[in-house]
């Protein structure tokens, strides 16, 4: 996915080098906390300050001889700051800084998601707003149904987006803790106010109870939110795709300049962005399924879920934010084909306004089952001719007898069906602000 929409630094925070600069940020802070409680000195504190840093390459060559990467982490950092790294991880476990440090890693990379989905949703609301009161074809199993506007299919999708925002900063919240509780949870060897300074020194939350580790519902809930985001944007990606079919071609991804579409024939353009986000989709999916099978550890810890989570953390993140840039460039350069609108409305030969129709011979007093009839009957017979609809419907004494030319005018006037488009737009703008998931 090396192309416009990778964002470098999500590919740095998840860099192995970034990687062990937080667990040494997670020491710091722990250690700031043991120097604020008075038990290291103001001049080693100082000097854990000054000269705490690693090689990387040092790391790795410990790694290969002590088969444990926190330990080959401390040494290195214990050799760059010489006696002071004495107080450096004093009464602290493996999963102390790893859970820690994750818990800023994952914060940093979902805020990051947060402001692509904020870039999105613009993007979005922008080609919404631009297609107002365009009349399209709305369609139900594929088959057409009735009209609705373009500016209503894209607010769907939009409502759907905001959603997506606000289930994120729940799990966001969710996510941003820590935990400073040793071995299994108890403090034996270090107390609360240890872990509550660090944890404010790191921006994060303190985790009311922990094992070894925080408990994994923490990181299913952020992942399956990534999941949930995924098919959205899936779901989108699949209309987008239907519209551009040729028989369809109501809309097509911008194509540039020296672009090609097949080895094969030139003549193809492909809705190549909608279909790769579909199956980019897929991968997000199910990481979240490995996120839930991590829940359910050992005790209070095993590792079962740590080689999962050095695969799912950076790639559902990295393709999430992928995911989010390429669909906003894909909207920003979206070109939509009013006359192939306009030209799919008539295909169907006005059989959408039956609706109208059979509740206006209703409301004329017919029983409703002897109106479905008459219309259907109508209704058939357009769909078997390929004629028009409001002519048949116009030249059938049954039905005339019932409605007047007058009223048959008003019912076949498309303006009809948008005429609640603004408050239901309006109703979608409205529930950005409710911090509720509506």
């Amino acid at each position: 996915m090396i192309d416009r929409y990778s964002r470098p630094e999500m590919t740095r925070l998840w860099s192995l080098e970034n990687k062990f600069r937080v667990w040494l940020e997670v020491e710091l802070a722990v250690c700031e906390a043991w120097h604020e409680l008075g038990i290291i000195p103001s001049e080693e504190m100082q000097q854990i300050r000054q000269r705490a840093d690693f090689d990387l390459e040092r790391i790795l060559t410990i790694e290969k001889e002590t088969k444990h990467d926190v330990i080959a982490f401390l040494t290195a950092v214990e050799e760059k700051v010489g006696p002071a790294s004495r107080y450096i991880h004093l009464g602290c476990t493996s999963s102390d800084i790893v859970d820690t440090a994750n818990g800023v890693l994952l914060s940093r990379a979902g805020h990051m998601v947060l402001q692509a989905l904020d870039e999105y949703l613009k993007a979005l609301k922008t080609l919404l707003q631009k297609h107002r009161g365009r009349v399209v074809m709305g369609r139900t199993h594929g088959v057409h149904a009735e009209p609705t506007s373009l500016a209503l299919k894209l607010a769907g999708f939009y409502a759907e987006g905001v959603r997506h925002k606000k289930r994120w900063q729940r799990a966001l919240k969710g996510i941003e803790v820590g935990k400073i509780s040793g071995a299994v949870g108890t403090y034996a060897h270090l107390g609360p106010q240890v872990e509550a300074i660090a944890c404010r020194h790191l921006g994060l939350r303190v985790d009311p109870i922990s094992t070894q580790i925080i408990q994994r519902d923490r990181h299913a809930e952020y992942f399956s939110t990534l999941a949930l985001m995924a098919g959205g944007i899936e779901r989108f990606c699949v209309e987008l795709r239907h519209l551009q079919r040729t028989e369809v071609r109501e809309i097509e991804e911008g194509f540039s300049k020296g672009q090609k579409g097949s080895s094969a024939m030139p003549h193809k353009k492909n809705p190549i962005s909608a279909e790769n986000l579909s199956g980019l989709a897929r991968l997000v999916r199910t990481n979240a399924l490995a996120s839930m099978e991590n829940m359910a550890l050992w005790h209070e810890r095993d590792i079962s879920h740590s080689s999962v989570e050095r695969v799912i953390m950076p790639d559902s993140t990295t393709v999430m934010d992928y995911m989010l840039h390429r669909l906003t460039g894909m909207l920003q350069r979206l070109q939509t084909l009013p006359e192939n609108m306009d030209r799919n409305l008539d295909l169907s030969h006005g059989l959408f306004f039956s609706q109208r129709v059979l509740l206006a011979l209703v409301e004329s007093g017919l029983e409703r089952q002897k109106a479905y009839e008459m219309v259907q009957r109508v209704a058939m017979a357009s769909w078997e001719a390929g004629t028009s609809f409001p002519e048949l419907v116009r030249g059938d004494a049954e039905i005339t007898a019932h409605l007047t030319p007058q009223t048959l005018d008003e019912l076949f006037d498309t303006g009809y069906y948008l005429r609640y488009e603004s408050l239901i737009l309006d109703r979608v703008f409205a529930t950005e602000a409710s911090d509720e998931i509506e």
